[in-house]
């Protein structure tokens, strides 16, 4: 009965990785086929990863650059796709999470940041900006304090390079959003510093999974 329990779980925690995997693989492939579809080139420093969803063609953002996204509707489905993905696999792989207040707490925020991205999928920014900023919010603000507050896994020999990778990157994300947010850009650009503060979790996703 044990060994059964155990293949389960295991059958479980595999399922959950898939999920992560397949989400940042997915928003990825989805990401370089909408942009290769602009007109006007997509730059991952002057543009941010919204307006790649961006349902209109118009001068867009405080620079006033000109956003043209044929393909939005995937990019969409795509955030959307994203935040499912993190949401389950935070589910599925619960378990493995130690259960005490803090990996409570971090697994909380993560699904919260998985909310995110389906609300920055379901509104996009041009349509209504106050939710989507919310959604980002959720994902750059939380998912980051998610990942720093990690504390997984029950196996021993992978629970101390998890939790320091968790914290390292966690850190790191928060900080490139306080940085994205006042506008010090350090020579990366609005895009480029914005996707350190928003794909770190897509990041943590992929390597844990």
């Amino acid at each position: 009965m044990f060994a059964r329990n155990e293949n389960r779980r295991l059958w479980i925690a595999r399922l959950g990785a898939i999920a992560w995997i397949f989400g940042t693989i997915q928003f990825f492939v989805v990401h370089i086929i909408v942009q290769w579809d602009w007109t006007i080139p997509y730059n991952w420093s002057f543009n941010n990863i919204s307006d790649l969803g961006n349902i209109y063609c118009q001068a867009w953002g405080d620079n006033q650059r000109y956003v043209c996204s044929p393909l939005h509707g995937y990019m969409n489905i795509s955030f959307i796709l994203e935040g499912v993905a993190v949401i389950i696999g935070v589910i599925l792989l619960g378990f493995l999470w130690h259960g005490i207040f803090g990996s409570w707490t971090a697994r909380i925020l993560l699904l919260i940041a998985g909310i995110g991205w389906i609300i920055v999928g379901r509104e996009p920014a041009d349509v209504n900006e106050n939710l989507h900023v919310l959604g980002a919010l959720f994902i750059m603000v939380l998912g980051n304090v998610g990942l720093i507050l990690t504390k997984p896994v029950r196996v021993p020999s992978y629970a101390r390079n998890i939790r320091i990778f968790s914290l390292a990157i966690g850190v790191i994300g928060l900080v490139a959003t306080g940085l994205f947010f006042t506008g010090h850009y350090l020579g990366l650009g609005m895009g480029g510093m914005e996707r350190i503060a928003a794909l770190t979790m897509q990041m943590w996703t992929f390597t844990v999974g």
